[in-house]
């Protein structure tokens, strides 16, 4: 298609007319158009033109200078788009798509419920939510930019330019100015910098209040905050001192985190009843840092049938994925970058989610839709993880006692994954938890399973791709020692794992190393135990713990919904020669008894805790539909 032309735009315009100022609506999807064919000097004569439809085509941009002032409905679904800043320049648009364009982020959603506040519609859904979103940021960084405002002109000098001065501050302020999750950076960026090239302005202005769009305040039902009674707050335990350790009070004792519960989130309600205090949480992930160095605080929670995208700073639900029918049990990231029909890199972070129907989705988060579906299994999935070592490599862990190990690809021009199937392992137990050996993760895995723990040869070069179990790991002398279910695994660094399930009432840390170096051609092998931790004596199982290596920490809830937290970096410098008696947890973070339908939460179960890379956040599920965000003061 070349570039547009008057007879087709009043051959596809209604009413027909032969006279472009006459037509209201305009139907130019699916005609492979390029940005460079749309003509401002053409489109401005649709003087009175209000809806137009321009989707299914190759749009990278739109021109921001087409004219149409009058335009209300705006249809750009299934194109190539990647900014949204162009669409001020329709300011009395009430109803706008934009489905299907991959490089679109939630960003550019904040971003259009600024730049248009007579929006009612994105997308087919009420626009209220978003501009609730966005009031909430807008308020915090019109706050926070008067406030270094004021801080950066006490250090200004009589004798700088006002001009210069101005640039320098808009400068540090892009700079310095933070709020919000990592995924919203580019947003916040964008209101704080002034921006000259769009019509309506974006800036937040320094030193006084934002322009005003029209912020609506609703929330979605199943969003709302939880209330936390004021007299429930963090509750540590005495700490333990661990043997060998440092001495940082007078009594011996470590010093405590200090945690406070932020916020209590039913995000998961079937038919989002706020009623709803049974739905059962199971799993939960960090988004991977964009950048090296840095850390999230945006977590993928999962539970009955959706997956929620959540800001721990701000307890906002980015986004939210349903499928009917589902129950989801297990999720993971990767980043994968993407090549675009333009030549293009794109960065996309993608959310792999699976559960009872022994299906894993493809989620592109930010874009809002599933891009992929692999039939993985005939049973459920209980669990799944990328492998460390390959963006693509995915390995999915079921009830019908296999392992597979997939190659997810990269999405192809129609954004869509071909997965393909690398390996299938054997278990003669259910698998429950999976953990690629830290050190070796494209060599070796480890899984949990209800009879106990294994590892695999998962290695690429070799010939067979199916296999069995090379190692079968037990946590003490005698064949009596196997056997046992295995819920819970963790690297907590490259050597040390932690182990849960193999003894009632302890976490069990064990060397990688040793153990695989003194199991000679045995299959059989008793674990080189370093350390174990005192937990709670429940007999109840599948409370799966996690560690943060950068910390030396490891986590686990349990039956009365509390989180225990183990400080185990002097372990990690210097091994005790001789496991001792089982070490306290340094904290135990009490469950706050969050209020809900009236009456406070006494009772729950925290069946996972997990925590981002520089501690700043943990969030815990519970079987009681509560997402649980507690933030390190």
């Amino acid at each position: 298609m070349g570039r547009l032309s008057a007879r087709l735009l009043m051959q596809r315009g209604r009413p027909k007319s032969d006279r472009l100022g006459k037509i209201r609506s305009l139907d130019l999807s699916g005609l492979e158009l390029l940005s460079e064919h749309l003509d401002p000097k053409l489109l401005c004569r649709l003087t009175q033109l209000q809806e137009l439809d321009l989707s299914n085509n190759q749009l990278e941009t739109l021109p921001d200078n087409l004219g149409l002032s009058h335009l209300r409905v705006l249809r750009c679904a299934n194109n190539q788009l990647g900014d949204v800043t162009a669409l001020c320049q329709f300011p009395k648009l009430e109803e706008l798509s934009l489905e299907g364009n991959p490089f679109l982020t939630v960003n550019d959603n904040l971003k259009v419920s600024f730049l248009l506040p007579t929006l009612r519609k994105v997308n087919g859904k009420d626009a209220s939510s978003t501009y609730s979103q966005v009031e909430n940021l807008n308020r915090e960084l019109t706050s926070r930019v008067t406030a270094h405002w004021e801080k950066f002109m006490a250090t200004l000098g009589p004798e700088e330019e006002a001009e210069k001065a101005q640039a320098d501050f808009v400068k540090s302020a892009v700079r310095d100015v933070r709020y919000g999750p990592e995924s919203l950076s580019e947003f916040t960026q964008w209101r704080v910098r002034p921006c000259p090239d769009v019509g309506c302005g974006s800036g937040v202005s320094q030193g006084g209040p934002p322009p005003q769009a029209r912020l609506a305040t609703l929330k979605r039902p199943d969003d709302v905050p939880l209330n936390l009674s004021p007299s429930k707050r963090a509750c540590a335990s005495p700490s333990a001192q661990v043997e060998g350790g440092p001495v940082a009070g007078s009594d011996g004792s470590q010093p405590a985190l200090k945690l406070e519960p932020l916020h209590f989130l039913q995000c998961h309600s079937k038919n989002n009843s706020p009623q709803d205090l049974e739905t059962q949480l199971w799993a939960c992930a960090f988004e991977p840092a964009w950048e090296e160095g840095a850390t999230s605080q945006t977590v993928a929670t999962c539970g009955g049938e959706a997956v929620c995208v959540i800001d721990c700073q701000t307890g906002i639900v980015l986004h939210k994925y349903k499928a009917p029918g589902e129950e989801f049990f297990s999720v993971a990231w990767t980043a994968l970058m993407v090549v675009t029909q333009a030549g293009h890199k794109k960065r996309w972070s993608v959310l792999a989610a699976a559960g009872l129907r022994g299906l894993v989705r493809l989620l592109h988060v930010r874009a809002g839709f599933c891009c992929g579906v692999i039939r993985a299994h005939k049973k459920a999935i209980a669990t799944l993880c990328f492998s460390p070592a390959h963006e693509t490599h995915l390995f999915t862990a079921s009830y019908d006692k296999r392992i597979i190990l997939w190659d997810i690809g990269v999405p192809n021009q129609d954004y869509e994954f071909q997965a393909s199937q690398l390996l299938t392992l054997d278990t003669t137990s259910i698998p429950l938890r999976l953990c690629p050996v830290a050190s070796c993760p494209d060599a070796r895995l480890l899984a949990g399973c209800e009879g106990g723990c294994c590892c695999w040869d998962v290695r690429l070069d070799q010939p067979q791709k199916r296999r069995v179990c090379e190692v079968e790991f037990v946590f003490s002398e005698g064949s009596e020692a196997s056997g046992r279910r295995v819920d819970g695994l963790a690297f907590v660094n490259e050597d040390v794992v932690a182990s849960k399930g193999s003894g009632l009432g302890t976490i069990c840390l064990w060397s990688w190393r040793q153990t695989w170096g003194g199991r000679g051609s045995q299959s059989t092998v008793a674990v080189v135990v370093l350390a174990r931790l005192q937990w709670s004596p429940t007999e109840l199982a599948y409370f799966s713990l996690s560690a943060c290596p950068d910390k030396g920490i490891v986590l686990c809830g349990d039956e009365e919904g509390n989180v225990w937290l183990y400080d185990v970096s002097n372990i990690l410098k210097q091994p005790p020669l001789l496991p001792a008696a089982p070490q306290a947890p340094t904290q135990i973070l009490k469950w706050p008894q969050p209020w809900a339908l009236g009456q406070a939460v006494t009772k729950t179960m925290v069946n996972t805790v997990v925590a981002n890379a520089s501690f700043t956040y943990l969030t815990a599920l519970t079987d009681s539909n509560i997402v649980a965000i507690w933030g390190r003061l």
